[in-house]
């Protein structure tokens, strides 16, 4: 089914992210905690490549195992590292697969490389690639940034350069995370402004380590409020204690958001599907009662 058809039928939709694990014995633990992530019945499952399409070979076999436990994915297809022959005879092992929903993506440039270096011979932007994606019949995410994107000189150019996506024919957006409500209200109101008005999937990941912070920091941007940093400062020490408020102040985001009339919650689970499940059962109601 397409994501976008779920949109349609539903007033608020709910998803999760996994991603293809480096190392061999990670990716055969990765079907139960699949299961256990599609046993909490999210309306689709996105899945990731690795920094520089690292994973790209093992996408299709993990979005093969989303599909196997009856729920819809969305897979991720980026431009690095792919020449436009590559990313052709991929989208054609996409269909063959049954895959109707690609999330589309510059992707990460490689550690030492140049974008030029990383987009030689292939599609330079997600604009790009989003225009050929729709041409053959898939159904297209988009990724934005509430904070603005790290590369976008500012604000006004980060919107001009997503209108670009959503003008190939992007049907939905998901954000990258952010950790404060009104970064993405003010975004919400600046795409509108530009004359967007696809839905936007909220992307919420609870932080359950204090060294998670810096990367996240760096993949999306996102500014860190007070609250947040003082819960790592105080429980920084405690895995479980600081599992625990990560989780509160995720649910405490998910029902601020779901309570302003977001269309969509993207949890960003980190492969693992217990945080996801300790989130769930705060918020099931709530999400069930939006959908009535």
């Amino acid at each position: 089914m397409h994501i976008k058809e779920i949109f349609a039928r539903k007033k608020l939709t709910l998803s999760f992210e996994v991603f293809p694990p480096k190392q061999q014995g990670s990716l055969d633990a990765l079907p139960q905690k699949i299961k256990a992530l599609a046993d909490l019945k999210p309306d689709f499952i996105s899945v990731t490549c690795g920094a520089g399409g690292s994973t790209k070979d093992q996408t299709l076999e993990v979005s093969n195992m989303v599909a196997q436990n009856g729920t819809a994915s969305l897979t991720h297809l980026t431009c690095v590292n792919s020449s436009k022959e590559k990313i052709s005879q991929t989208m054609q092992e996409l269909k063959a697969a049954g895959i109707q929903n690609v999330l589309a993506l510059r992707g990460d440039i490689p550690q030492g490389m140049t974008e030029e270096q990383a987009t030689l011979g292939g599609y330079k932007h997600a604009d790009e690639l989003t225009a050929v994606l729709k041409k053959e019949g898939f159904c297209v995410g988009g990724a934005c940034y509430p904070e603005g994107h790290p590369e976008s000189a500012n604000r006004i150019e980060d919107i001009e350069l997503l209108k670009k996506k959503v003008d190939a024919g992007a049907d939905f957006l998901t954000t990258q995370m952010f950790f404060d409500n009104d970064m993405l209200y003010s975004f919400l109101y600046r795409l509108e402004a530009a004359g967007i008005h696809l839905p936007v999937l909220a992307g919420i990941m609870p932080i359950t380590a204090v060294t998670q912070i810096p990367k996240m920091i760096k993949l999306s941007n996102a500014f860190i409020p007070r609250k947040l940093l003082a819960i790592c400062d105080r429980f920084g020490d405690s895995p479980e204690a600081l599992r625990q408020a990560g989780i509160a102040y995720a649910t405490d985001q998910i029902i601020d958001l779901i309570s302003n009339g977001i269309r969509g919650v993207h949890l960003y689970t980190m492969n693992k599907p217990e945080i996801a499940q300790a989130i769930m059962e705060n918020v099931n109601d709530i999400i069930g009662a939006c959908n009535k």
